[in-house]
């Protein structure tokens, strides 16, 4: 195994007149200091130049073997002779190794030859050998193959039984009825008689012939029992060991905080940790300061390579750290240590006003802000129901019939009474209302118009992405149609048929879709002072007035 000696790199920049950050960067959420710039561009050379390893990222055609992207993080580090460079690391394995030179070591390294978790895996898969083993001798085969062929043969034999017995029953009934007619009393007891006796006998019949079958299943499954208990022993002593080999894992793969402390990965996920926590770069770049003292500076983590076919990732693109696996780690890892504040925390509504577009005694149409929440959220409460509700204090029911996502927007229906929110829902699910979103495209796109129809769902993982999942999705579908191009940007209509979360984002930037990101999409692609994306237009049938409503407004980016 190599081990890392030396991870500080040095910048080869000058950046003696960059003034350092008064905090560290809040890692859920940034815009990357200059420093970390410089770092990332230095390593991203590296990446370009370097012949250590052979990784296929997607960047050429020519390359062989399964396209991987991956996420690199740099963090700006500075060592106690106050001496400024930086730390490298990649997410997961990198060229199926986690140990290479210019990039920080694993926080705990599960390939280690050495290590307890490679040598607990190799007698786990001993185990799965031999259980393997087992289920291919032919003894064992046999077995399962006689059983299978006692159970259809009897399921047929009692299924054809029961069918004659049952067409006999028909014609007793059959032959009960003509004697009743023909017969003399006493003839007719005497034949009543004779077919109750043939019933008896076909029920008899039936019983043996049942009795027989289970009786050859039985020996069938005893044969076959002497084989699959040793086969169910093996497997529970390899579930019992595999369970230890966990738990040892999770107690042992541990992180550091800059005071020293320890915690284990089972201890942050209350003992179930997701798959692959601990291997994205920010965890390991920071374990790494914190064992040899550095102090963290600022930090940031960017895309290289071909996006996955699900997520949306842009080559050389920044990222935030993510939630699922890395917010609760980097959230001790980063006790004490002052961060920007926290982006989710701060009222994006503040200062802004919501306009009144339409009103009538029954219904309101409001212009809703950009960065503005439709409803209440887990940290701010300002929202268009909030601002609504002081309007209309008398009002019943929710008031907002649908939402828009807090950086779109645009128009925005309200009822005021529990009736009209009921009757104007039924529309959206019943898909009557027609609603037209104007958004400006990072980009020049393929084509004048067309239909995106790509199933979504949420990334558990990296809440509140939304990925392109075709296995657990919900369907969502979007017509589209281009207006405008100039300065390499595209002006286009979105006709939302479905309205799932971030529908028209994901559609817009994914590689299956326009490919192509909205401007300012700070989550699908890069932000700038807005999200491009307004709800311009929307058709609704008026449920007293009995009339269809339009109501259009333009957005501010549309000259």
């Amino acid at each position: 195994m190599t081990i890392q000696k030396n991870c500080f790199l040095r910048f080869q920049q000058d950046i003696s007149k960059i003034e350092l950050p008064q905090k560290f960067t809040f890692p859920f959420y940034f815009e990357p200091h200059e420093l970390t710039k410089i770092a990332a561009n230095e390593l991203q050379q590296y990446l370009e130049n370097q012949s250590d390893w052979s990784h296929n990222f997607g960047l050429n055609s020519d390359q062989e073997g399964l396209v991987i992207g991956k996420m690199f993080g740099v963090l700006v580090v500075q060592n106690e002779e106050n001496e400024l460079g930086y730390l490298a690391a990649f997410s997961g394995k990198l060229a199926d190794k986690n140990h290479h030179s210019f990039f920080v070591p694993p926080v705990f390294d599960m390939l280690d030859e050495n290590g307890f978790y490679k040598k607990g895996e190799a007698i786990l898969n001993q185990y799965n050998r031999e259980i393997a083993q087992l289920e291919q001798e032919t003894a064992y085969l046999n077995c399962v193959e006689k059983l299978n062929t006692i159970k259809q043969n009897s399921e047929q034999a009692i299924q054809e039984q029961k069918f004659i017995n049952k067409a006999a029953k028909i014609n007793r009934g059959a032959q009960r009825e003509e004697a009743q007619l023909t017969m003399s009393p006493s003839e007719y007891e005497s034949f009543l008689q004779k077919l109750g006796n043939e019933s008896l006998k076909e029920g008899i019949l039936l019983k043996q012939m049942t009795q027989h079958f289970q009786h050859l299943l039985l020996a069938a499954e005893l044969e076959l029992k002497k084989y699959t208990d040793k086969i169910n022993g093996l497997k529970e002593i390899r579930k019992q060991k595999s369970a230890l080999l966990q738990q040892q894992l999770f107690e042992q793969y541990a992180f550091l905080n800059q005071y020293g402390q320890k915690k284990s990965i089972g201890a942050i996920f209350d003992g179930n940790p997701p798959a692959g926590a601990g291997e994205c770069a920010g965890p390991k770049m920071l374990q790494y300061a914190f064992m040899h003292q550095l102090k963290p500076i600022a930090f940031a983590e960017f895309w290289w390579g071909q996006s996955p076919k699900s997520e949306i990732r842009k080559h050389r693109q920044f990222y935030p750290a993510c939630k699922g696996k890395c917010e609760p780690i980097l959230n001790f890892m980063l006790e004490g240590i002052p961060m920007d504040d926290n982006p989710f925390k701060i009222n994006p509504a503040a200062g802004k006003d919501i306009d009144l577009i339409f009103e009538d005694d029954y219904l309101a149409v409001v212009n809703k802000p950009a960065e503005f929440l439709s409803v209440p959220g887990k940290e701010i409460n300002d929202s268009v129901f909030a601002r609504v509700k002081k309007w209309y204090p008398n009002a019943t029911g929710p008031l907002i019939v649908h939402r828009l996502d807090m950086s779109t927007s645009g128009l925005l229906l309200i009822a005021k009474t529990t009736e009209i929110y009921v009757a104007l829902q039924a529309q959206f699910i019943k898909r009557t209302i027609k609603k037209r979103y104007v958004a400006l495209l990072d980009g020049n796109i393929e084509g004048n118009e067309g239909v995106i129809d790509l199933p979504l769902r949420l990334d558990i993982d990296n809440r509140p992405h939304q990925v392109v999942c075709y296995e657990h999705g919900k369907a969502a579908q979007t017509i589209w149609k281009v207006i405008a191009r100039k300065n390499n940007q595209t002006l286009v209509h979105f006709f939302p048929i479905t309205g799932r979360t971030h529908q028209l984002r994901v559609h817009a930037a994914h590689p299956l879709g326009l490919n192509t990101p909205i401007v300012g999409d700070d989550l699908y692609g890069s932000k700038t002072n807005r999200l491009c994306l307004h709800a311009a237009e929307i058709t609704f049938f008026h449920p007293i007035k009995k009339e269809n409503v339009t109501i259009e407004l333009a957005s501010d980016f549309e000259d």
